[in-house]
């Protein structure tokens, strides 16, 4: 049987198709349009995600639907769809990388207060979560507010057009600020501050349980019979998945358009920093998850829109000095979340002299990215050895080994490096019943390519550069304030 991932990203769906032993048969990517309306703002049309994700199962299981047994979701978190009566969206998703919510950010962690919002959700306020983004519609948008019936994240939007089913996961839910992640459920506390209720929120449903099968119309079109959808996970959860990161104590690297430091625990554990967050894990457990804003997205911006190059590899090339370069690089092209929790925090170059050549800014971008996830790791406070490293970023050799020099770790990447689409697929598998659960389905299906380690000599040099990047972010936090 075949069972099929949708990974809904922020610039495309990414489809894949495997069978019950994870030998991927297809992938098919469908584009489509982001808006950002004004400086930090960033919105798209959920009926964009449904039309290219049918178009994109079409062509996925052209001439195989009869073999389709299962599908699921990986989805990009914290996006804010809101719908009417009539099951019509009333504006444009506002999505995980908007910063307009600063100041309701602000309300909800100095006015309401940080141990409040950790004691009712387990986490502080982003101006990427979900809650922040309602309460600037209530403020700014009323009339529209007062029409809103149903609220969802990105993902549980695609699932309730395919199969009808108004459901999200803990591990997305964890995400919104309206969800206490150690006690499983929607945080009533939350939902009165907000001015909403829980019926306007989908229902809570495991990553990888059944919760419906894929419309009869969709299944038609696909050539398809019955087949059954899982509730799905965040797209981290399902990348984690994907990577076999699943069970306590494993952790995973993952540089796509932003990048995450994931950490995986069997029992719920808070920081009590702005630091990290601490979320449901698709798997059942739970895991800490530091977030970049900007990761491979910085490198797309770098190479693609101001050197006007799509070769990365050429860009890459003659870089062989790791550790010795004089340029630095912030990589907050859109605010940052961890560790800083800074929506006015900006990009910058550093350190750049007559000597200094195009190469070196390259270099600079990509170490500036490793060094940001460094910055997650040791505000999670924990020692790690070893974790799985997927994303864009992750096909870089050179990046590769910067992040194992600069992170100090044994760096792994699974043969398979669909990230998110994996994961769901076999988040589908598990809710057909081809395995008894999650970590039996990764153990079946997810083989690793050799390790990349680190240098200690390298690993060394680059210590000294962190310390010296770190103080480059305090020095300019009050004029990125004022800017």
């Amino acid at each position: 049987m075949l069972y099929a991932g949708i990974d809904l990203g922020t610039s495309s769906v990414k489809l894949l198709l495997c069978d019950e032993k994870g030998v991927v048969i297809n992938t098919v990517t469908k584009e489509y349009p982001l808006s950002l309306p004004r400086e930090g703002w960033a919105e798209q049309d959920p009926a964009d995600w449904y039309g290219k994700t049918v178009e994109g199962l079409i062509e996925l299981v052209a001439g195989r639907g009869g073999e389709l047994r299962g599908l699921s979701f990986g989805g990009q978190m914290h996006g804010l769809v809101m719908l009417d009566e009539n099951g019509e969206t009333l504006r444009p998703a506002i999505l995980w990388n908007d910063g307009r919510s600063t100041e309701e950010c602000d309300w909800l962690n100095n006015s309401v207060g940080r141990e409040k919002l950790a004691e009712w959700t387990g986490n502080i306020a982003f101006t990427g979560f979900t809650a922040p983004k309602i309460l600037w519609v209530k403020k700014h948008e009323s009339e529209l507010f007062a029409r809103c019936k149903r609220i969802m994240l990105p993902k549980d939007y695609l699932c309730l057009r395919l199969c009808g089913e108004f459901v999200t996961d803990p591990s997305d839910a964890s995400g919104t600020l309206l969800y206490d992640v150690k006690n499983g459920r929607w945080s009533p506390e939350m939902l009165d501050l907000c001015g909403i209720t829980e019926a306007m929120l989908p229902t809570v449903r495991r990553s990888y349980e059944p919760v419906g099968l894929l419309k009869k119309e969709i299944a038609k079109l696909l050539g398809a019979g019955d087949v059954i959808v899982a509730s799905g996970a965040g797209d981290n959860a399902a990348a984690a998945v994907g990577m076999g990161v699943v069970g306590s104590g494993k952790c995973s690297v993952s540089v796509g358009t932003s990048g995450t430091v994931f950490i995986t625990s069997d029992s719920f554990f808070a920081t009590g920093g702005e630091a990290v967050h601490s979320f449901a894990h698709a798997d059942g457990g739970f895991h800490l998850l530091g977030c970049v804003l900007s990761a491979a997205g910085c490198n797309k911006w770098w190479t693609e829109d101001i050197l006007g190059s799509a070769d990365y590899t050429a860009e890459q090339e003659g870089i062989t000095s790791l550790g010795d370069n004089g340029v630095f690089f912030l990589p907050y092209l859109m605010g940052e979340r961890s560790p800083h929790n800074d929506a006015f925090a900006r990009g910058v170059f550093a350190g750049m002299s007559l000597d200094s050549c195009r190469s070196d800014m390259t270099q600079a971008v990509m170490e500036g990215v490793a060094f940001a996830l460094r910055d997650c790791i040791e505000a999670s406070g924990l020692n790690i050895s070893e974790a799985c490293l997927c994303g864009g970023g992750a096909k870089s050799p050179l990046w590769r080994r910067i992040l194992a020099n600069v992170l100090r770790m044994r760096l792994r990447v699974p043969v398979c490096a669909e990230g998110p689409a994996y994961g769901a697929a076999m988040l589908a598998m598990t809710a057909a019943g081809e395995y008894p659960s999650v970590r039996d389905a990764a153990e079946a299906t997810v083989k690793m390519g050799e390790p990349v380690c680190y240098d200690t000599e390298t690993a060394a040099k680059y210590d000294r550069a962190y310390k010296r990047w770190r103080g480059l972010y305090k020095a300019l936090r009050s004029w990125f304030r004022e800017l």
